[in-house]
This record gives C-alpha cells, structure tokens and sequence, in this order.
C-alpha cells in the first residue's frame, strides 16, 4: 500500500484544478506507483502468486483508463504518458 504523504503528493503532481482528486490522471498515476512498488516486491519474493494476480488486474485497470483518456483527451493522454515514462 502507499502511504498518506506518496498519495498527496501524487494526487497534488497530477491536479487538473485545486478540487480534482479523482481525474484519469490522477487514477493512473496512483496505480503506476501501485504497480512499481509491487514489482519491487517480486524482485525479492518471486514465488508470490497472489500477488502477481493482482498486479496483472492493476495492469489491467490501467490499461482500460489510459485507452479511454486517449478516446477522450488525446493531448491529456500524451503528456501523461510521458510525464509518467510509460509507452514509447
């Protein structure tokens, strides 16, 4: 899990206005850093299954919200992925 202060401070990076807290972009971001802190969890724990089932639906989640920014925001989507470093 992140903590408070990882959270705040993604959700603060990632605002479109001053009381945005649940935007594509801030979503995604939130579960970017889910999904890097559990692969750092496996570099060390590589036999941990139920784990890896719940990256992959993590992986999943993020992919449907990244193709309906990009349906809807496409210039949203561009610089989210490439402030975020995925893609490309």
């Amino acid at each position: 899990m992140l903590s408070k202060e990882v959270k705040t401070k993604i959700v603060r990076d990632n605002q479109a206005h001053a009381h945005d807290s649940g935007s594509p972009e801030i979503q995604i971001a939130l579960i970017t850093e889910r999904i890097n802190v559990l692969i750092k969890h496996f570099a060390t724990h590589k036999q941990d299954h139920s784990s890896r089932s719940g990256l992959m639906k993590l992986v999943g989640q993020r992919k449907r919200l990244l193709e309906y920014l990009k349906k809807k925001e496409s210039g949203r989507y561009e610089k989210l992925i490439q402030k975020l470093g995925l893609r490309k």
